[in-house]
């Protein structure tokens, strides 16, 4: 492969469908111990040593990036890491609130200090290190169905929603607030550092949304629009990450939310050409190759030529960026993402 010079504005025009110079590459995450084994240099501690240290760990996960022929660093810090009594999403914790006395006394107002007080030090590292030439994708992580279920639970939610259909509105409305506070502060600081912002809302299972389609058109589709509204302001994209079968929704998504692009595929759902067949010409689409393909086959030859297919439709469409269609988790082989960094740089004469 050639040598790599980034290019931020390659994944910008994506994001606006414009056809780019080159096809970028991305990912929603790439977990640390797999840049590790690429670089073959052990470094996530340095993320909790001294200033000096972590600032050694942001160069490294920038170099990684601009190793591998990605144009930007994909970078979040998580809003359910800070919340009060939050767990219930990820680690099957109970939820914190289950009436209306427990949302009273729920302390909204002292989240988005939490989050600035955790993840400011993080993100002006990464401003400080990102080179001229490279920009973030990324943001406050998380989106509003996300950040509810983690202090309520999706049980907790259920009930909430036919025992107090009011309390369940509310917990959706407040959370609003406490998101798009944290945006603003974001924004205000670090908007700068990033060509595209995002957010991780998992809405879907494999066959239908979690939620009822109406109840995310009603609680969660307006408090998206308004924090998109936000990020636009600041003549920023805005790029939606959300896993599972959410087609009964993304109409609104596109029209009300007014998302400028969407990641996040699986083949079990619908192929990547399926999405790009019904929303290529009106928003960009992100991600192409199956996770679970990636983490399970065992044979070169077949990722190759399964990767070349995708590239082969897709590349048809301006607003394209390749990546896996969920993110490269711990457990991912390194070989067979290296595999697939190789067959796009391939593709792209490199």
């Amino acid at each position: 492969m050639t040598d790599f010079t980034p290019d931020y504005n390659n994944i910008l025009n994506a994001a606006y469908r414009i056809r780019t110079k080159r096809l970028p590459l991305y990912e929603h995450i790439i977990d640390v111990s797999i840049m590790e084994k690429v670089l073959d240099e052990d470094f996530s501690g340095l993320y909790y040593g001294d200033d000096s240290e972590r600032k050694q760990f942001f160069k490294k996960y920038i170099q990684f990036f601009k190793n591998m022929g990605y144009d930007t660093v994909s970078f979040e810090c998580l809003i359910t890491s800070i919340m009060p009594g939050s767990g219930a999403l990820y680690f099957g914790k109970p939820g914190s609130i289950k009436n209306r006395k427990d949302f009273e006394s729920y302390p909204w107002d002292d989240i988005p200090t939490l989050f600035k007080d955790k993840y400011h030090d993080d993100y002006e590292l990464l401003s400080e290190e990102m080179p001229q030439e490279m920009k973030a994708v990324g943001g406050p992580g998380n989106g509003i169905f996300e950040c509810v279920q983690d202090i309520v639970g999706l049980q907790n939610l259920c009930m909430i929603s036919a025992d107090d259909p009011d309390l369940y509105k509310d917990l959706f409305f407040r959370m609003g607030e406490v998101l798009h506070s944290i945006w603003k502060w974001f924004l205000e600081e670090f908007s700068s550092a990033f060509v595209i912002c995002r957010f991780g809302d998992d809405l879907g299972f494999k066959s239908s949304t979690i939620l009822k389609p109406e109840d995310i058109k009603k609680l969660v589709i307006p408090q998206y629009a308004r924090i998109v509204n936000l990020i636009h302001s600041y003549n920023k994209p805005f790029l939606l990450h959300s896993c599972g079968n959410i087609f009964s929704i993304m109409d609104d998504l596109i029209n009300v939310v007014r998302i400028d692009a969407k990641h996040s595929n699986e083949d079990v759902i619908a192929p990547f050409l399926k999405w790009q067949k019904i929303y290529g010409k009106q928003i960009a689409l992100f991600g192409g190759a199956d996770m679970s393909f990636l983490c399970s086959e065992k044979h070169e030859t077949e990722i190759k030529k399964y990767i070349r297919d995708i590239l082969k439709y897709s590349c048809k469409y301006p607003g394209f960026a390749f990546g896996t269609g969920n993110s490269v988790p711990d457990y991912m082989p390194v070989e067979n993402y290296l595999t697939m960094i190789e067959t796009v740089r391939e593709f792209r004469g490199e």
